[in-house]
């Protein structure tokens, strides 16, 4: 493609793609998406989004096609890869200058050039990170803000490289620029401190934008750079300088406005210099051991004491919160019950922390926790009056408590209470005593305090097991309060109910459940919408208690029977049967009669029989694989909820698609009309709803359950469905349909590639390409090795038709495709498929082709980190054990608490009996591997091809194999 002639053209093209007329736009991207492949292409892309005159979407689309054109291209080892003249001139092109006057795209520019680095820097861009300091170093405000910003991205990134080799890479890099990078970040630290009082709100802002991307470089630098970090004086007097920048930080906060761009980069600043702390103590904990005492000095006195009015926030005291937990509950500081069998650098944290933590300073925590930090706010008062159900998903936290302070507060409490209980007992005991009796409705506050003290004395339930006298004080002091119905003290109402949710299964005699379930009943009624719904909690902790005795409970079901809806009673029913599981099983007689009835009389109540189905679900997962004896009712019931062309579909689809997972799951066996079912499946999945998960969870059911009779019957509808899918669909659904087709290889290695056979090109496209996505690679690899493991002859046949697709030689692709899965294999996460991709890059030795033996060095690496990830010690006999063999004689052992077994969780074992990764020992598929090698090559020649391998590797590969 030539420039000059082209760039008018491009220029166009991509014009009519910014259009909102999908006739212009449509064109105009198929047009670009051909031209991705033409040399020159993204020479031209660079000369558009360089141009600072142009329109700037047209610019921004520029940017992005370039970046993915990255992604898809750049390797050299990709289909339609770039030439090395063109990437040489793009990379010179890219670091020129760093002008770009728009924001958006001047950090879309520094992520692509960050991408680049990824896959270049150093070996081939080692003018890069020179490039880069001397510009940050120039006086232009513009030029200096953007090449800060592509430094961020390009650390970010370089530090992100998993690799052993590209680690030390890292390493290096960050040796040689660190004192380089603190300087920067202390200039600009200091330039913002002497602009804050000047009043000019722009500098400030600049100085600050610069402070906050010096900051990130060194945060990256500082927890990803270094193997020891507290051997190297400059890291370490960086961290012990945070402290002193931070509160010159907070004491800014007290002269910048509460609402306005400064302040939100001054806060971001702030939380930014409390992550490199985190994040160092999470990676390196004995080398944060010289920070202990001042990071817990530093955040208790902000977060506990009068030193912190007026300049904290909530953020910042959730992360001064996680820091103090983290030190708290940090496994490297906790020393074993015999002193003498831990470690030097153990003892000495212990021994700081244990200095730290004195009585009166516990005390101090305890109370502060509990009558400041557990009260109620008038917000929170507020919200539960306009908007009570939003208060209570506000009030359980769930994953965010890192992120949300009343959560934080509670779990710092229960983490201190549980490591310092002999000391916080009394304080704790000391609180209760004073808050007995009943409280005037009319003091708020004496009611909020309460409402605190039971809040702690509820989270530290397990720890005051032997000091106090629950039972008691049920009876006399709780139960007493349940009874007052002043809308004032319904925050006590809902505390108390949750307080003896909390210790029914930690101290709670039977003889007084009559006495709880009466006032459940009562509370149940409550004219307070949070107190109902907390009260429906506790009934369901009651219930789950292993002490659950249907002839108390019994009095309750008729009750609420008498006095409210159906639905209510299926809600309850529902609670039951959850809770108890196989339990149910002696009075399913009177529920498998009365459903049917309740379902026929609900014909035209579909949120009735919205209920009944998950009464049902509930039921099915009692019952277990006798849930067969279900079928005649159940059957039809799944069969009406999920076909989409009857009218009740739309509100029974959902639960109808969970009655018939969990209908699978505890299957014994496949029958006729289950199977008959899954004529409903086609048409759901052209919904492309956001039930899609749950289908796929079926789907893999059914292979499972019977993958020979499923997959004749339906897979050549299924696997249009899913090509049908692939073309639109996001890429978590992506994942989802590969995981169908790896499973079906699993379960069935001969019919699975057969079946899914026009699936399969796809996916080693996707390898070849190096998808960009690594959640999408990871389970393309994990697809492609059960096909070259498990049946070889329809990889090689697979190979010769991407072969004739991609116009190459079968040994040229074949190496490419190893190349790619070497480079991409930090990509999986989970060990099982990590196991899986080294035994099937083993699989293709031995071998004499020129080609294999070019990868051998990559396929020993895959083989060592998978060693890494699978092997044990017996620290009895030294020898390594491959912890993910499974043998028959193993059998789950299942605690009281947990759930039994489902006949598909049965079905999986047996088919990890059967796996390869479950089966084979990787140790001796290396050991043996190697030794055909070497029969096959002779000592010398199989002597040259180890010299390929890397020193450090060899010897960690000798340890492993030690013994054969």
């Amino acid at each position: 493609m030539d420039l000059n002639s082209a760039s008018t053209v491009v220029l166009q093209v991509l014009t009519q793609a910014t259009s909102q007329d999908t006739a212009v736009l449509k064109p105009a991207e198929e047009q670009l998406k051909q031209w991705e492949t033409q040399p020159g292409f993204y020479s031209v892309l660079l000369n558009i989004f360089t141009n600072h005159t142009l329109d700037i979407n047209v610019r921004w689309l520029a940017v992005l096609y370039f970046k993915n054109g990255i992604d898809r291209y750049w390797r050299r080892v990709a289909p339609h890869a770039l030439s090395e003249e063109e990437k040489t001139t793009l990379r010179a092109g890219l670091i020129t200058n760093f002008n770009e006057p728009i924001n958006q795209i001047a950090t879309q520019i520094a992520v692509l050039i960050a991408k680049v680095a990824r896959l270049d820097c150093p070996r081939q861009w080692p003018e890069l990170i020179p490039t880069l300091i001397e510009s940050v170093k120039v006086q232009d405000d513009l030029r200096q803000h953007r090449a800060l910003l592509t430094f961020y991205h390009v650390t970010k990134t370089l530090a992100s490289k998993r690799l052993a080799a590209d680690r030390k890479l890292f390493y290096d890099l960050a040796s040689g620029i660190y004192n380089f990078a603190c300087s920067l970040w202390n200039h600009h630290t200091d330039t913002f401190l002497q602009q804050v009082s000047s009043g000019n709100e722009a500098a400030v802002l600049s100085s600050l934008e610069r402070t906050l991307l010096s900051l990130k470089v060194l945060r990256k630098l500082t927890v990803n750079g270094f193997v020891e970090p507290h051997k190297n004086m400059e890291v370490m007097g960086f961290l012990h300088g945070i402290f002193d920048r931070l509160k010159q930080f907070l004491e800014c906060s007290r002269s910048i406005g509460t609402d306005n761009v400064c302040r939100d980069r001054l806060e971001k600043t702030i939380i930014l210099f409390t992550k490199v702390l985190l994040d160092f103590l999470d990676q390196h904990p004995f080398s944060f051991t010289p920070l202990i005492q001042r990071s817990l000095e530093f955040s208790v006195s902000y977060v506990f004491t009068e030193v912190g009015e007026g300049v904290t926030f909530e953020r910042f005291i959730v992360q001064c919160m996680n820091l103090i937990k983290m030190i708290v509950k940090n496994y490297a500081y906790k020393p074993s019950k015999n002193f003498e069998d831990s470690s030097p650098e153990t003892l000495e944290a212990h021994k700081i922390k244990m200095a730290f933590f004195t009585y009166p300073t516990l005390t101090e925590i305890c109370r502060r926790l509990v009558s400041h930090y557990f009260l109620l706010t008038e917000e929170e008062l507020t919200m539960w009056e306009e908007d009570p159900e939003g208060f209570t998903v506000e009030e359980t936290g769930g994953d965010s408590w890192k992120y949300s302070l009343r959560p934080c507060t509670e779990v710092l409490f229960i983490d201190i209470f549980h490591e310092y209980n002999q000391t916080l007992t009394p304080v704790l005991l000391e609180m209760m005593q004073t808050l007995q009796g009943p409280t005037n409705v009319e003091d708020m506050n004496a009611l909020l305090i309460k409402d605190a003290v039971y809040n702690a004395v509820g989270l530290a339930a397990y720890e005051l097991f032997d000091s106090v006298d629950f039972d008691q004080w049920f009876k006399n002091q709780l139960l007493p309060e349940l009874q007052v119905v002043h809308n004032r003290y319904k925050p006590l109402r809902r505390r108390v109910i949750w307080l003896i949710g909390q210790w029914i299964s930690v101290k709670f005699k039977s003889d007084l459940r009559p006495m709880l379930y009466e006032a459940i009943c009562n509370l149940l009624q409550d004219q307070d919408l949070v107190v109902r719904i907390e009260t429906a909690t506790t009934l369901k902790l009651t219930v789950d208690d292993f002490e659950f005795r249907t002839d108390q409970f019994l009095p309750l079901l008729q009750q609420v029977t008498e006095c409210d809806t159906k639905m209510h009673v299926l809600h309850v029913l529902s609670c039951v049967i959850e809770r108890v599981n196989m339990q149910i099983r002696p009075y399913v007689g009177c529920l498998v009669q009365y459903l049917p009835l309740l379902w026929k009389q609900s014909e035209e109540h579909n949120m009735l029989r919205c209920a009944i189905l998950t009464t049902l679900i509930h039921l099915v997962q009692g019952l277990g694989a006798d849930s067969k004896n279900l079928y005649p009712f159940l059957l039809p019931v799944i069969q009406l909820s999920t076909d989409v062309s009857q009218p009740p579909h739309v509100y029974l689809l959902e639960d109808g698609l969970e009655l018939w997972l969990v209908t699978l799951e505890n299957s014994p066996c496949v029958t006729p009309e289950l199977l008959r079912i899954f004529q409903n499946m086609s048409p759901l999945l052209e919904l492309s709803s956001e039930n899609l998960r749950t289908c796929f969870k079926i789907i893999n059911g059914y292979i499972f359950l019977s993958s020979t009779e499923f997959l004749q019957t339906y897979a050549v509808g299924l696997c249009q469905s899913f090509c049908e899918l692939l073309k639109e669909i996001t890429t978590e659904g992506q994942v989802q349909v590969l995981k169908v087709v790896e499973n079906a290889l699993k379960v069935n290695p001969v019919l699975g590639p057969q079946m899914f056979q026009p699936i399969l090109p796809c996916v080693f496209r996707g390898i070849i390409e190096g998808e960009r996505y690594p959640v999408v690679m990871s389970t393309y690899l994990g697809v492609m090795g059960r096909v070259l493991l498990q049946n070889t002859s329809f990889f090689s046949s697979l190979l010769t038709e991407m072969a004739h697709k991609f116009n190459q030689e079968m040994d040229q692709l074949l190496g490419n495709m190893i190349e790619m899965w070497v480079d991409r294999m930090d990509n999986i996460t989970q060990p099982e498929r990590r196991k899986l991709s080294a035994l099937a890059l083993l699989s293709l030795l031995p071998s004499d082709n020129s080609v294999i033996q070019d990868k051998f060095c990559g396929i020993i690496n895959i083989s060592v980190e998978g060693l890494h990830d699978v092997m044990t010690e017996d620290p009895e006999t030294g020898t390594y054990k491959d912890c993910m063999l499974m043998s028959h004689l193993e059998e789950p052992k299942v605690t009281e608490d947990e759930e039994p077994p489902t006949e598909q969780d049965k079905r999986k074992k047996m088919l990890a009996l059967k796996d390869p990764v479950h089966t084979v020992s990787l140790q001796q598929f290396i050991y043996e591997k190697l030794k055909a090698q070497q029969e096959l090559l002779g000592e010398q020649g199989f002597q040259s091809l180890m010299e390929t391998v890397d020193t450090e590797i060899v010897t960690q590969l000798q340890e492993f194999l030690h013994g054969f």
